[in-house]
């Protein structure tokens, strides 16, 4: 994978993980002067650089992770893997968008009755108390279902089709990373970042 389309974990000015940018992006940042890199691990962890102190750190350390390297023709610098902006300092939003690809998340992409994973393509939602019977199109009443339980559930109450959702539909907890799936994944070195 191209270290440059790596995940970078992005703080706001009070330390708050809001989102997570490529390192391209990060370093966009870092050149600009929007953001400082933080040490993630080792002795200096939480330190913070900006682009020249980061530059003379990884000069220092380069050579131990060769795999996480920018190079250019002049330096070769350790791809960031937490910033903190310098300016941004709004909180995060404490709650998850009502969506469908956020319903497939929160339900592990499995269909609720039967249990199997599917892709979102072959994914369907299913309103647990069907709207003619008074149910809303909420967190609270919807759940992920194949083609083929929707269909057997049909227009029914979950007593009457004798088919119950695995898990009680509720909005899931806010987290900074709520339905992060993109390549790359979350670092390891990020979790003392995320507990909060």
């Amino acid at each position: 994978m191209n270290v440059l389309n790596l995940n970078v974990l992005v703080l706001n000015k009070v330390w708050q993980p809001i989102h997570t940018c490529s390192v391209r992006r990060a370093l966009k940042l870092l050149c600009q002067g929007h953001a400082q890199v933080v040490e993630a691990e080792g002795d200096a962890k939480y330190q913070t650089h900006d682009l020249g102190s980061w530059l003379q750190t990884s000069a220092a350390t380069a050579g131990d992770v060769a795999d996480q390297v920018v190079r250019t023709v002049s330096y070769a610098m350790r791809a960031p893997k937490v910033i903190v902006l310098a300016m941004y300092d709004k909180l995060p939003s404490k709650e998850v968008k009502f969506t469908r690809h956020n319903v497939f998340l929160r339900d592990h992409f499995t269909c609720q009755y039967c249990q199997e994973v599917f892709t979102e393509s072959d994914l369907n939602l299913d309103h647990v108390t069907p709207r003619d019977k008074g149910g809303k199109t909420r967190w609270d009443n919807i759940v992920t279902s194949c083609f083929g339980c929707n269909t057997r559930k049909a227009n029914k109450l979950p007593h009457e089709a004798n088919m119950f959702p695995k898990t009680s539909p509720r909005a899931p907890l806010w987290r900074p990373l709520f339905g992060f799936r993109r390549k790359g994944g979350i670092d390891d070195s990020w979790e003392s970042f995320l507990q909060c």
